[in-house]
């Protein structure tokens, strides 16, 4: 079981800017809690996502002495990625694919096609380079666009993911669209025909509906998961209205009733929900 922690997600969309004192603290009291990641930071143009423009300052001041948590960094280009290379710290490099072609314009300013060619790249510098590429599926449980979906499109596209070498598939939701109905089917399917990928639920929801979701994947066979404390977040790039991601809390408080052992410091855990208070202002 792997929990992975979101304040990269959390903070992208917060119009005020976040000061890099008070980013690097937060992210101090996450590395403190023991997650299997921190996806902590981006690095993409500053005038898309100005609120990360800091992300090589944040790193620049954290004690990573003391943690077992591993650091993933978003990207939406090569440029982005072979920047985030250059840094011993970083494991993980993300990248947003959609198997929407207009949500992939929008995020990336790329299309399908060229995008994937850039992955294609990025999966080779990762060889290079020691790192792990991530792929987050975006739009991956349906489409609010017109684009065209269904299982099949998203089956695809994990079938190119793995003849790559990509080996960390996310299905994202993106705009909290998942329910059990798409949710169950595409990990049912996906994980037993891709034995060597693993597979994660990058899930936005609304606290009415976050426990159905998180239980579909989960009893579908899913055990790697994305959160954020407090639910916050949501991606700029994606509508108007943000979504949240899906609260960490509620995780930790599903998988325990499980009785998943994720070696979470409850009490670092306590100070970190404390600490989020100096972010979103709650």
């Amino acid at each position: 079981m792997k929990l992975i922690e979101c304040p990269r997600d959390a903070m992208q969309g917060l119009t005020g800017f976040i000061p890099t004192a008070t980013k690097t603290a937060y992210l101090q009291a996450l590395l403190a809690v023991g997650f299997d990641t921190l996806d902590f930071g981006s690095f993409v143009s500053p005038k898309a996502i100005p609120q990360l423009r800091d992300t090589t300052e944040v790193l620049a001041g954290l004690d990573l002495s003391q943690t077992k948590t591993r650091l993933l960094a978003i990207v939406a280009n090569l440029r982005g990625a072979e920047t985030a290379a250059t840094f011993p710290e970083i494991e993980y490099i993300g990248f947003p694919l959609s198997v929407s072609e207009t949500f992939q314009q929008r995020n990336t300013n790329k299309s399908i096609v060229e995008a994937l060619a850039e992955l294609a790249r990025m999966q080779s510098l990762c060889e290079r380079t020691g790192k792990q590429l991530v792929t987050y599926l975006s739009m991956g449980f349906g489409n609010p666009y017109g684009d065209p979906w269904n299982p099949e499109i998203v089956a695809g596209f994990t079938q190119t993911l793995s003849d790559l070498g990509v080996g960390i598939v996310a299905l994202s939701d993106t705009i909290g669209a998942s329910s059990p109905a798409t949710i169950t089917p595409l990990f049912s399917q996906l994980i037993p025909a891709f034995p060597a990928l693993e597979f994660g639920a990058h899930l936005h929801t609304t606290p009415a509906t976050w426990r159905e979701k998180v239980a579909a994947a989960y009893q579908a066979g899913c055990r790697r998961f994305d959160g954020a404390i407090g639910g916050f977040g949501g991606c700029p790039m994606a509508a108007d209205e943000l979504t949240g991601n899906m609260a960490t809390e509620n995780l930790m408080a599903y998988f325990a009733e499980q009785g998943e052992e994720l070696g979470l410091d409850l009490g670092a855990f306590a100070r970190a929900q404390a600490a989020a208070g100096s972010v979103f202002h709650f």
